[in-house]
């Protein structure tokens, strides 16, 4: 085993000489990953299909079964997202509080139950409180997983890590999209929209239950560790300069809650969030509508959809994994990754032959990339467990916005081209190109104040739970 070194900690842009032995380090980064990624990566999978598969059912006879009319479908489009934008806030607040492989794996029970009674619904007043109620229940899964990331891995890592589970969500489009297929057959004795949420809401259900017994509260708690690599992932994330995330850093600090809501980079974090979630939500939920629209069929539209998901998956993947090797890259990431949309919604608004429209469907299909970027950038730049969890609730605050808005776009009196939409998409995307780069000049500047006020001063207690703007020698990630 290679001798203990001391380490220049860069990838927190602090320098601290702290004694770490770098095989020991990879061996337990490898164990974290193969203990967390698949577990976080399978739940976002079932968090998507749940998400979605509404959009499935509404081609398979939902909408005449609940005899929804007008601009009741966007409503139950849109109202989880009012049960998740009410429980945003308070459940980051649980989220430092309690255990959180636990309190992830009662929400996941409680979600996957709500998914499958979806199929009981027979109205519009009860997909809405069902949709309502599954909402509260997903609220806690990202950013829970955006705390467990922040929790086990450096700045460095963040991105490629919150990119690989954050895929799942991609992953889940393509196996609600095969599976639709084969269940759309299905006739008796329920009709094929009610064998989807029973399947899948059972079998998150049943993975929830599963959870519970292999996802860790914290580093110190975890039984895949022993004790001297339980001191060394401590180590890791400490010398990163991300802080201890603890029992004794759990106190929630009302002062670092008003400096998350004065500093100016949170809301440039809101903006984005906002401006990708709208054109998001809207073909997310109208994605199989839209696509009937170019001429397909019910079961045609499901397999059509599929490239959709495949590129968004390797979107997420590829951006996560360059974003985790190039320091700095990540808002310049953003702009081609919402530019592929704005060329995609234009033509599909456009009046060109349905295959043209189908193309400009699938470069729509990266978008959904900016978002896990957005959450790594925003992860890596905050500090103080409080600061932190406060943005984490604000960003999917905006989120929840976002994806209340989105669907009423989607009126139904242009069905099925829906121009109001797809105007409003290309102006999102776009909006999103100038608040990136907004947020990148503006870290820029707050680096080079920092490097004239404090030189090569640095910060001797990195475990303590401060913010950022108060740790010396933080430098902002871009």
């Amino acid at each position: 085993m290679a001798d203990a070194t001391s380490v220049k900690s860069k990838s927190a842009d602090v320098e601290s000489n702290v004694s770490i032995d770098a095989d020991l380090a990879r061996k337990v980064l490898r164990k974290i990953d193969w203990r967390l990624l698949p577990i976080m990566f399978i739940t976002y999978n079932f968090n998507f299909i749940d998400k979605t598969i509404l959009s499935s059912a509404s081609v398979f006879g939902l909408k005449a079964d609940t005899d929804l009319v007008g601009q009741q479908y966007n409503w139950v489009s849109s109202v989880f997202y009012f049960g998740y934008l009410g429980w945003a806030y308070p459940t980051t607040h649980l989220i430092q509080r309690l255990p959180v492989g636990k309190y992830v794996s009662i929400n996941t029970i409680i979600w996957g139950t709500l998914v499958a009674l979806t199929a009981a619904c027979k109205n519009f007043g009860g997909l809405v409180t069902v949709r309502f109620l599954l909402g509260v229940a997903e609220a806690t899964i990202t950013p829970a997983f955006v705390y467990v990331t922040s929790m086990w891995y450096t700045r460095d890592e963040i991105p490629i890590k919150t990119g690989a589970w954050f895929a799942g969500n991609s992953f889940g489009g393509l196996v609600a999209s095969l599976a639709a297929y084969g269940i759309g057959r299905i006739e008796e004795p329920l009709s094929p929209w009610q064998w989807l949420f029973i399947i899948f809401g059972l079998a998150t259900g049943l993975w929830g239950a599963i959870i519970l017994f292999i996802l860790p509260d914290s580093i110190e708690s975890c039984g895949f560790l022993n004790e001297e690599e339980t001191k060394c992932a401590q180590d890791r994330v400490i010398l990163a300069g991300m802080g201890k995330a603890s029992k004794e850093t759990s106190e929630w600090k009302r002062e670092q809650v008003f400096e998350c809501f004065l500093d100016p980079k949170t809301w440039f974090f809101f903006a984005i969030s906002i401006c990708t979630q709208i054109p998001n939500s809207g073909t997310q939920n109208f994605g199989n509508l839209v696509l009937t629209g170019f001429g397909f069929t019910n079961l045609e539209t499901t397999l059509v959809g599929l490239p959709s998901s495949v590129i968004a998956f390797l979107t997420i993947l590829l951006s996560g994994w360059i974003a985790g090797r190039v320091r700095n890259i990540s808002t310049f990431l953003i702009i081609p990754i919402v530019a592929c949309p704005v060329v995609g919604s234009a033509l599909i608004y456009s009046d060109v032959s349905n295959g043209v429209k189908l193309f400009g469907y699938y470069l729509l299909s990266t978008g959904p990339g900016a978002l896990p970027l957005s959450m790594s950038l925003m992860s890596a730049n905050y500090k103080g467990v409080t600061k932190k969890m406060t943005m984490t609730a604000l960003l999917f605050t905006a989120y929840c916005t976002g994806n209340i808005a989105g669907p009423q776009f989607f009126k139904s009196s242009e069905s099925p081209h829906y121009q109001t939409a797809f105007r409003t998409i290309m102006i999102c995307y776009a909006l999103v190109v100038v608040e990136a780069l907004g947020l990148r000049f503006y870290l820029i500047w707050v680096n080079k104040r920092r490097d004239i006020l404090e030189g090569d001063v640095m910060d001797e207690e990195l475990d303590e739970d401060v913010t950022d703007l108060k740790t010396v020698g933080m430098r902002y990630r871009l």
